[in-house]
């Protein structure tokens, strides 16, 4: 039996303690994997403990990228995790914050419908966040919602979240609900042990809350011996095999592999009280794996941006690049370079040339583009394979006007509002906007692309959906003279007008897209852009690597 046939879901919550970043997200989408491999529908949600109403507004120092979804939701990145694992689209039901809890509430307030009531966390947020939680599940498409809380137990701001797990646990019963708790097991090197402490206090932070856990996932750098799963058992009220070890990994694309031999998914289909005969099928997956972790070739690519002390502000493109080069069959090693240190076209130089591609993220603000553009034009000039993401595709644009157009005061009105050359606009529909908040364009919308280009090349069909989030594009006046200089747009919304993909023809592989193609690549599907990207990077390298060692012809000998 695939399926439970049952249009009721069953919810599994995964809670965390002792610290933050432990890998809630990797262990969620690691048993929806697991699940999904058995046949079962699955689908995973996140619920933030902070008090924005997304992530749309964070500076990624604060929170890492805001991931996009189809429908436009500005989200949490490890939606990017889920749909990575599951091959399937998110959206905005997938991630819920306090600030939109509390947003829906207050309005729900304001339109009169507590008239006479007391406005209170028990019962009416909890009640919306039980609402949202059940979202999903309602719909009759899915056999498990699995809901992760961020945050740790104990933590003010999770309280209302884990109060909501409790009344959802009472309300469905023991068979439609598990929890989950993902807890730290230390290793202190001076005395040689693994500490369960902090996890007993976690848990038992957790039972204070009336939440008592079903399973325990403990994170550890060393193997869980007997003697501390008991342990731990004895002092959490979990059976013994109910403590599964989640012990380091060489990459997270591992972990759904680690807690099959942990049997995390046979103990949750057990304590949830479904039937499935079906073994796991992850054969699709090790072969992945076994691409990944023997490459024939290595690449290094510049990923080049101005949060690159913070690799998770680029997360989706560093996991595009795992499966572009899985793909291909070579690892791709991402060198990360600061955009203000390539200010100096001389150290840019030095820096780019050893390079077998460029990638010029997206970002927002001033602060770094003279040091794109000066990477843009390096890359140009010298013929190495190039991609520009959103900003950096605009910045692709300016470099081109400034250098082959001979524009020099050419700009972006993001950057330079007195601009009188504005080859870079803000869009018509954003001229009006003063919210900064889920006022961008973004989500999902269509592309046109041309044939006999090399984005129709790369993508084998004239029609494409991908997500955006931007405020300025390609200023359309000027398009005609990018297209009679070299610079061609071979990719159009076919609705607005929307410049959406530009390369450069005579080039061995130079292309800028408004979009952000890394929010579409999955394991099972890794992006096509991306796949090309790496690709060309890899001829290049070879070309490289067969011009050094050509011998080198003695004139005199000739003569």
């Amino acid at each position: 039996m695939a399926s439970t046939g049952s249009k009721s879901a069953k919810y599994i919550f995964v809670t965390g303690g002792v610290t933050s970043s432990l890998g809630k997200g990797i262990i969620a989408s690691s048993l929806a994997k697991l699940l999904q491999s058995r046949g079962l529908s699955v689908t995973i949600q996140k619920f933030d403990p902070y008090i924005n109403v997304d992530p749309g507004t964070l500076n990624p120092y604060e929170h890492g990228e805001c991931y996009v979804t189809d429908d436009g939701a500005e989200t949490d990145l490890d939606l990017g995790h889920y749909e990575r694992f599951l091959n399937r689209p998110t959206s905005q039901a997938n991630n819920i914050t306090t600030g939109r809890i509390y947003y829906n509430v207050i309005n729900r307030e304001r339109r009169g419908d507590f008239l006479g009531k007391t406005v209170q966390v028990v019962p009416h947020i909890t009640d919306e966040i039980k609402r949202n939680i059940r979202l999903l599940g309602d719909t009759g498409e899915y056999d498990i919602i699995i809901t992760e809380i961020g945050g740790c137990v104990g933590d003010i701001e999770s309280l209302p979240f884990v109060e909501a797990v409790r009344q959802l646990k009472f309300e469905l019963g023991e068979k439609d609900t598990l929890v989950i708790h993902l807890t730290l097991i230390p290793y202190l090197q001076s005395a040689g042990e693994l500490k369960t402490k902090p996890t007993q206090h976690s848990v038992r932070m957790l039972l204070e809350n009336g939440v008592q856990p079903d399973i325990i996932v403990c994170r550890t750098e060393h193997p869980l011996p007997v003697e501390i799963r008991r342990k731990i058992a004895l002092f959490c009220n979990v059976q013994v095999n109910s403590v599964i070890e989640a012990i380091d990994a060489e990459t997270i694309y591992d972990v759904p592999l680690l807690m099959k031999k942990e049997k995390l998914d046979q103990r949750t289909l057990y304590m949830l009280d479904l039937y499935n005969d079906q073994d796991a099928d992850l054969d699709a997956w090790k072969d992945f794996l076994g691409r990944l972790k023997n490459p024939s070739d290595t690449v290094r690519i510049g990923l080049v941006g101005k949060y690159v002390e913070l690799h998770d502000a680029y997360k989706s493109i560093a996991e595009s690049f795992i499966h572009a080069g899985a793909e291909n069959e070579c690892k791709v090693k991402i060198e990360w370079i600061q955009s203000e240190t390539l200010v100096d076209e001389h150290h840019c130089a030095t820096v780019l040339r050893e390079l077998d591609g460029v990638l010029v993220a997206p970002g927002f603000g001033e602060r770094g583009i003279d040091g794109k553009i000066n990477a843009v034009r390096f890359a140009r000039e010298n013929g190495i394979p190039f991609l520009g993401i959103c900003l950096g595709m605009q910045m692709a644009v300016i470099e081109y006007a400034r250098n082959v157009l001979g524009l020099e005061e050419a700009h972006s009105t993001e950057m330079n509002p007195e601009t009188q050359v504005a080859v870079i606009g803000l869009m018509e529909d954003q001229k009006n906007v003063t919210e900064k908040g889920g006022t961008m364009r973004v989500g999902a919308y269509p592309c046109k692309i041309k044939r006999d280009s090399m984005a129709h090349r790369i993508y084998g069909k004239t029609t494409i959906s991908e997500r955006h989030r931007h405020r300025y594009e390609f200023n359309n006046e000027f398009l005609t003279k990018f297209e009679k200089a070299g610079m061609k747009a071979t990719g159009i919304n076919p609705e607005s007008g929307l410049v959406e993909i530009v390369e450069v023809p005579n080039h061995p592989w130079f292309v800028g897209v408004q979009f952000h193609p890394e929010l579409k690549s999955t394991v099972m599907a890794p992006h096509p852009l991306f796949v090309h990207f790496v690709k060309a990077a890899l001829a290049y390298s070879q070309k490289k690597q067969n011009y050094q060692s050509e011998p080198v012809v003695d004139t005199a000998v000739l003569s």
